[in-house]
């Protein structure tokens, strides 16, 4: 029984049983040998063992009231401020199970408040980062725009600072849309619309959108995997994370080198692989490159303002897949996406 699992609990109904059967044994004795004088002593033997009981209770009680009031000061110290305080529950029964719980919850109320803390750290982070991200292009639109104005006899000069306007309102675009993306994607808004693709159809999408530019910069697009691989997944989503992927192979390497995707079809799992011969990535950057706005100090400048690869991981995580990167400076990098 759960009632004798403390150990003094379980002493104290020992004691008051054991105590309780010498109160009969003796009154049997007595009544067998005195029966003339036994009441008298029964009820002496009677109050005597009610005195013990009570006396023995008080000890007990006395013991659990104490116990009580330490867990009660550890949680005051809680909620004054002391996440380490704890309320000690090193023996069995149902208070010290209580005490466990307990702790339990405070273990769990200090991860809810870190959370809290580090999103708000998160929140000030992208905040900062989106303030600095937009810096630059605004100041940018409002330089064209001054030049523009100065200039606005001049048709050449004109049209070529309205075109690095459009450049510049091109990239603030690109950056809301993104942001808009991850934080569907973070809030749990995005309802995934699942069916059976055929990965070729898909990687003839992003073929076409990114073979002008391929061309363009001298750059080799080689995509090749089994024409019936299918996948279950939202097609647009997917499209827009491999997009992201190409891209980024896109921006990191140079005339001449090759950029491929290829996918293929194991016993339990499909997989995709984006890989080039680019100027691959530095060791320290690999544990960072999926955080939001996160530019390497090691690489030279390139195009983009660090939201492609974080979108791509939180789109194929949405889809229950996971992506890996492999990557060798000087020889190039592999994405590997698994579902």
């Amino acid at each position: 029984m759960r009632l004798f699992v403390n150990r003094e609990t379980r002493v104290f109904c020992l004691a008051a049983a054991a105590c309780i059967a010498v109160f009969l044994a003796f009154s049997g004795f007595m009544l067998a040998v005195l029966p003339e004088n036994a009441i008298y002593v029964i009820w002496v033997g009677a109050l005597a063992v009610m005195l013990f009981m009570a006396g023995a209770f008080l000890v007990y009680e006395n013991r659990r009231q104490r116990i009580i009031e330490r867990a009660r000061i550890q949680i005051v110290e809680y909620l004054a401020g002391n996440e380490r305080a704890r309320i000690a529950c090193d023996e069995e029964g149902g208070l010290y199970r209580l005490f466990h719980e307990v702790n339990v919850m405070a273990a769990v109320l200090n991860a809810h408040a870190e959370r809290e803390e580090r999103s708000k750290e998160f929140l000030r982070d992208t905040i900062s980062d989106i303030s600095h991200q937009l810096k630059t292009p605004l100041a940018a639109l409002s330089i064209y725009n001054d030049i523009i104005r100065q200039e606005a006899g001049t048709a050449e000069t004109v049209s070529e600072f309205a075109g690095l306007c459009e450049e510049e309102l091109e990239r603030i675009g690109t950056l809301v849309q993104s942001l808009l993306k991850i934080a569907k994607l973070d809030a749990g808004m995005i309802v995934l619309e699942k069916r059976e693709v055929a990965i070729a159809d898909l990687a003839e999408r992003v073929k076409r959108r990114f073979a002008w530019r391929a061309a363009q910069e001298e750059k080799e697009l080689a995509f090749s995997g089994g024409e019936e691989i299918t996948l279950l997944c939202d097609a647009l989503w997917m499209t827009e994370a491999v997009d992201n992927l190409v891209k980024n192979a896109l921006d990191h390497t140079k005339p001449g080198d090759v950029i491929s995707l290829s996918w293929d079809v194991h016993a339990d799992h499909v997989q995709l692989a984006v890989s080039d011969s680019g100027c691959g990535i530095h060791p320290e950057d690999l544990y960072h490159i999926f955080k939001r706005f996160y530019r390497s100090r090691f690489g030279e400048e390139t195009q983009g303002v660090g939201l492609g690869l974080p979108l791509a991981k939180a789109i194929v995580e949405a889809h229950g897949g996971m992506i890996e990167v492999d990557s060798t400076p000087g020889v190039g990098t592999t994405f590997v996406v698994t579902f």
